[in-house]
């Protein structure tokens, strides 16, 4: 009986453990806004590229082996904070097999808010050319535009005053 009772008690004991052990609460203040990074082949991505809204919307492609990219990201953010009619989309062209790894970890360390997609399309002479037809394929690329006006940008903006003026030539003419 006591040997009975002495299981039993390990038993529980052991599977409360576990229960335990598997149960993480995360506090609020950990989570992303990039905890899901979704990975897109570029059919996918392509419809998030146009809008019938007047909205304006940036679409920057970067990578995080990339230097002027990287320099990029935090003017990009601060314009969509200061605007926030803005939508900002960043698709990262790294590896699949590092969002994990390398890229939430680089996102959070940055402290990297705007939305991010990973574009996953081993058919980049395609795809290039369907976004823009003189792209180089070279990266920063930047695409602002909304449902009537639309401009692309093969360089880094240097600060938030070259990328609002390359913003208000497309939308506002000016």
């Amino acid at each position: 009986m006591r040997i009975g009772l002495s299981l039993i008690i390990f038993f529980f004991t052991i599977n409360y453990g576990l229960v335990i052990k598997n149960y993480d609460i995360v506090p609020e203040s950990n989570l992303s806004v990039n905890e899901e990074i979704p990975i897109y082949d570029f059919s996918s991505l392509e419809p998030l590229l146009h809008t019938e809204s007047e909205n304006i919307h940036i679409v920057n492609f970067w990578a995080m082996w990339c230097a002027p990219c990287v320099k990029e990201l935090p003017i990009i953010q601060e314009y969509e904070k200061n605007h926030p009619n803005v939508e900002v989309l960043l698709v990262s062209l790294d590896f699949p097999k590092d969002i994990e790894t390398k890229l939430k970890p680089f996102l959070k360390k940055k402290g990297i808010t705007s939305k991010v997609v990973l574009l996953d399309d081993p058919d980049a002479n395609s795809w290039i050319d369907k976004i823009d037809p003189n792209w180089s394929g070279a990266i920063p690329f930047t695409i602002v535009f909304n449902n009537e006006k639309r401009s692309f940008h093969e360089r880094a903006f240097k600060d938030i005053q070259d990328l609002e003026r390359e913003i208000n030539r497309t939308i506002n003419n000016k």
